[in-house]
């Protein structure tokens, strides 16, 4: 049968932080962690949303120990707040969970293009401002959630933030090879370290990614349309995220590796987590140091103890 989410081990005396954990996938990543044991940070920008997904995980799991902060990935201030307010607290697991889909052309707060600011530079500036948090906590783990429409396009290291033209679609794709690509990049850089960067993605799961782009561009057939192909193609959230807790805690699991649903049955993608397609671009190591200096340089920020 595979690995499910009922293997996962105790967790006992082990910090998590997964961020975007106000719904869908976030949500249930950090509702099991919290329910086998683990201290979990739910990292959510809203705080309203926030408030009420931990509110409704402490239904659920009466027992656990999780609590809310707020992280704005579109805004780096949010970012560098979030990180100073960790302090010298232990960090066993950073699940860089949260993500845009698809939507209309936007900028952060610091000028970046929408999707790739939160779902590349967003959490690249996290990991890098708790780095030496993690590399301090034995057996640490980076988990970054990609998706397979990395498989749609490679990233263009001279339009990164998409000034010269701009596809919503190809926009998400790119930065899930970004993801992909960090993945990569920060595996070889913490080689030889107590420190294990991998990725998953969660196939297609029915969460509020797929509705939230067309709403955004206040197109309510499109939004429709994504409501009934999440009926008929879409698994659950909580099948959506079986990989991320697989990458997350797994003893297998090697540096760099990639995990999703391992079974086509009918239209969906279910099974135990099993290795997916990859496309060979994102374990490019020329390109992969490349967008590394390239996010350095656009949000200041150095990764320490992790320098050639």
């Amino acid at each position: 049968m595979g690995w499910t989410v009922r293997d996962l081990p105790d967790l006992k005396g082990r910090t998590a932080v997964v961020t975007g954990a106000n719904s869908g996938l976030g949500y249930v990543t950090a509702r099991e962690l919290a329910r086998f044991g683990a201290t979990v940070v739910l990292a959510c920008r809203s705080e309203t949303r926030g408030r009420a997904a931990l509110d409704r995980l402490l239904g659920e799991v009466p027992e656990a120990d999780a609590e809310l902060r707020r992280l704005d990935l579109a805004d780096l201030a949010s970012v560098r707040e979030f990180a100073d307010g960790w302090g010298s607290a232990r960090l066993d697991l950073l699940i860089n969970n949260a993500g845009l889909m698809a939507v209309p052309l936007a900028r952060t707060t610091d000028g970046f293009e929408m999707q790739f600011g939160v779902n590349h530079l967003g959490h690249f500036a996290l990991t890098g401002l708790l780095a030496e948090r993690l590399l301090a906590t034995p057996g640490a783990r980076v988990v970054t959630v990609s998706s397979l429409m990395h498989l749609k396009s490679n990233i263009d290291l001279t339009d990164l933030n998409s000034q010269r033209s701009y596809r919503r679609w190809t926009a998400y794709a790119r930065s899930k090879t970004a993801n992909l690509l960090f993945t990569h990049e920060l595996a070889r850089r913490s080689a030889g370290l107590d420190l294990l960067a991998t990725a998953a993605h969660p196939g297609w799961a029915s969460t509020e990614l797929q509705t939230k782009g067309p709403r955004l561009a206040d197109s309510s057939a499109q939004e429709r349309g994504a409501r009934l192909l999440n009926r008929l193609v879409a698994s659950s959230a909580e099948t959506g995220a079986a990989p991320t807790l697989y990458a997350a805690t797994a003893p297998e699991v090697r540096p760099d590796s990639f995990h999703g649903p391992s079974v086509l049955t009918g239209r969906r993608l279910r099974g135990g987590p099993g290795r997916p397609w990859r496309a060979p671009w994102t374990t490019n190591d020329a390109v992969s140091e490349r967008l590394w200096e390239a996010s350095e340089r656009l949000t200041g920020v150095r990764y320490e103890g992790l320098r050639y």
